[in-house]
């Protein structure tokens, strides 16, 4: 299954996860770092993709308030581990047994940092910390319906 699942966003955990499991269909989840929020201790980022990226703003900015306290669990699991956050956050899909995360590597040490996540053993207390702060979201990424014919989902010309 190539759901949309990260520590930013786990609505699937209701349902579709616990269906997958039930049915032996592994997990391959796009985004395992949120964009990105799951790799700085900050919300933003001076990037092109930051700057340019309306599909990630439209979703993850919603519930950023919320999502930053996660965001800094992530960073006291990687101090505490010496690593990067990206190997705390893709060692965190490890935990929940993703098969395999698409990580969407532009440069090679996010390759080195998927693989190294692999190694990186996360302690029930440590991936409690950083589920905890976690609450709903609106659903994204997937839609419940086709929508009227006519209507544009993504960026529509501006006048």
């Amino acid at each position: 299954m190539e759901n949309h699942y990260n520590l930013l966003y786990r609505e699937d955990e209701k349902d579709l996860i616990p269906f997958c499991r039930k049915t032996n269909v592994s997990l391959m989840p796009y985004s395992p770092l949120a964009a990105g929020h799951l790799t700085r201790p900050t919300w933003t980022a001076d990037t092109l993709r930051s700057a340019t990226d309306k599909v990630s703003r439209g979703k993850y900015d919603r519930a950023e308030d919320n999502d930053l306290a996660i965001i800094d669990r992530v960073q006291k699991v990687a101090e505490q581990h010496d690593v990067p956050m990206a190997q705390v956050a893709i060692a965190w899909q490890w935990a929940k047994g993703v098969a395999s995360p698409i990580i969407g590597a532009t440069k090679a040490r996010h390759l080195d940092d998927a693989a190294a996540a692999l190694d990186l053993k996360l302690t029930p207390e440590e991936i409690t910390s950083m589920e905890e702060p976690y609450l709903p979201h609106e659903t994204v990424g997937a839609i419940d319906s086709n929508p009227p014919q006519g209507v544009v989902l993504l960026d529509a010309e501006e006048n």
